[in-house]
Formats: structure tokens, sequence, C-alpha cells
């Protein structure tokens, strides 16, 4: 069972633009506070994956966290990023892509202003 804080309704719609989204101001992932300004829209629900897209400020830290339920993947649309997946570390810049797989360690800087896509399998809410 799925806890209640966790779940997210699936999406009504086949098609949104991002400015049609509302932003929202990121506080914490998985319960570790977030050490920067973190924007996230919640583009589209489904019923096995959700996707969404972040904005990083610069100088953004994504503590050391995991997820227990599902895993993720990210696509960097625009910036420069440091990521440690797993004890290993990563540049990534425009162009780049990732994993977070189920129980694996990871943490992030924004090097510079980031934008990207995240998708989620199984959809879950991880922040507040």
């Amino acid at each position: 069972m799925i806890p209640a804080d966790r779940q997210l309704q699936k999406t009504d719609y086949y098609f949104i633009r991002s400015a049609d989204v509302e932003p929202l101001d990121i506080k914490q992932v998985e319960g570790v506070v977030e050490q920067g300004h973190l924007v996230v829209r919640k583009l589209m629900v489904g019923d096995d994956i959700l996707m969404l897209e972040v904005v990083r400020k610069k100088g953004l830290i994504d503590p050391v966290h995991k997820h227990l339920d599902h895993e993720s993947m990210g696509y960097l649309i625009k910036g420069r990023m440091r990521l440690v997946i797993g004890g290993q570390e990563f540049i990534a810049e425009a162009g780049s892509s990732w994993v977070h797989p189920v129980g694996v360690d990871h943490y992030s800087e924004a090097l510079e202003d980031c934008l990207q896509v995240e998708v989620k399998s199984p959809p879950r809410k991880t922040w507040k």
C-alpha cells in the first residue's frame, strides 16, 4: 500500500505546456532539506510514470538521499550539475542523462542555473 502522502492523482489531459502548470517551491526531498532554490512543475502523472520539470538555481545542493519505492531518470536541458550516484561522480551538461536506481544514494549540486526533465516510475511524491 502506498502511503497517502506519496500518492499522486493521474492527470486528466493529453497535452500541457509547462507555463500552464503551477510551479512548486520545494523545501525537502525524501525528508532531506534542500540547500538552495528548487522549483518543480508536475507536468504529467500516468498510471506507472511521472514527468517533472525541475529548475535548479546555481549553488543548489540536493543532499544525499535515496528512494526506496521508485527509480528516477533525469535529462539536463540547460546548465551544468555535479552528480554523485552510488559513489560515482559525474559532471552533467546539457544533453546528459542519468538514472537513480531504487535504494541507491545520490547527491547533486547545480554548478549553473539548470533546467531538467525528471521521470519517476512508479509515480511518487517525494517532495514537500
